[in-house]
């Protein structure tokens, strides 16, 4: 009766996680087929999943348009995202390393400033961020994206946690052996992170794919363009023409999906171990 009931859950289970995921990837895969419907189709009544008859007119439109050039966004994104992430990791992985095994003076209060700025909203310093931004000269250019996202307070305390919980023998190990702390560094706690490196790269990586009101706030030129703006400027100039429209969000949800099936098997050890601690 035990193994009966268990093997009933186990096809429970199944069945539900099966049904979450069908509800989950439907709206994706319903987008990726607009984008090959002829443009009446694509809201039509009765629905139809697949097209009568499949074609690329709506891809065709979407990289002929050159006002907003898409494929000119993709790349400054996918530029400006790739940059940042490298960035960040660096920048908040040593803070972390720093805040985790080094003592130096104000250290106490420095952390404690680091940990404040982690509820502190970011649309609140919106404007004075701009206003920083325009004096430092930086408008408009690729630096105005690419920088003031790059330390952040979560991913120093998320990077410090799991530095706190390696063995302090490995580093005692290495000192005693004469290894500089930039070497302990690099060759004992940065290999062994690998996984919080890829949940935080990844985060950092679509946050910055994905951000839309900087850019809008501070970008102008065509060629610093964000895939976001484009798409939000399509939705406009092609409100009645759907297909464009969703071939050119089924292109821009590409590199996130990508990323997922890539690093999916360290993203969740990322949050199992974030969840431990």
């Amino acid at each position: 009766m035990p193994g009966t009931r268990h093997r009933a859950y186990g096809i429970f289970s199944s069945i539900l996680a099966v049904l979450i995921a069908t509800a989950a990837l439907f709206p994706l895969a319903w987008m990726a087929m607009a984008g090959f419907k002829p443009e009446r189709e694509v809201l039509s009544v009765p629905f139809r999943f697949l097209p009568t008859r499949w074609g690329l007119d709506s891809f065709h439109r979407l990289f002929a348009d050159t006002t907003f050039p898409f494929l000119v966004s993709m790349r400054s994104t996918f530029f400006v995202s790739a940059i940042a992430c490298l960035m960040a990791l660096a920048m908040n992985s040593m803070a972390a390393y720093a805040f985790a095994r080094l003592e130096f003076r104000l250290k106490r209060l420095l952390w404690a400033v680091t940990v404040v700025s982690m509820y502190i909203p970011g649309i609140t310093i919106l404007l004075t961020s701009f206003i920083l931004v325009s004096k430092l000269g930086i408008l408009d250019t690729k630096a105005v994206l690419i920088l003031p996202g790059v330390a952040s307070a979560y991913s120093i305390f998320f990077f410090r946690q799991f530095f706190l919980n390696l063995p302090m023998s490995l580093e005692e190990a290495a000192l005693i052996d004469g290894a500089s702390r930039f070497r302990i560094f690099t060759g004992i706690y940065l290999p062994n992170a690998l996984s919080p490196l890829v949940i935080i790269g990844v985060g950092t990586f679509l946050g910055y794919w994905n951000s839309f009101l900087w850019p809008t706030m501070t970008i102008t030129r065509v060629t610093n363009l964000q895939v976001m703006q484009v798409m939000r400027s399509y939705s406009s100039m092609y409100s009645t023409r759907w297909g464009t429209v969703m071939a050119g969000s089924t292109l821009a949800a590409l590199p996130p999906v990508i990323l997922f099936l890539i690093f999916q098997r360290h993203i969740v050890k990322g949050i199992i171990l974030s969840g431990i601690k």
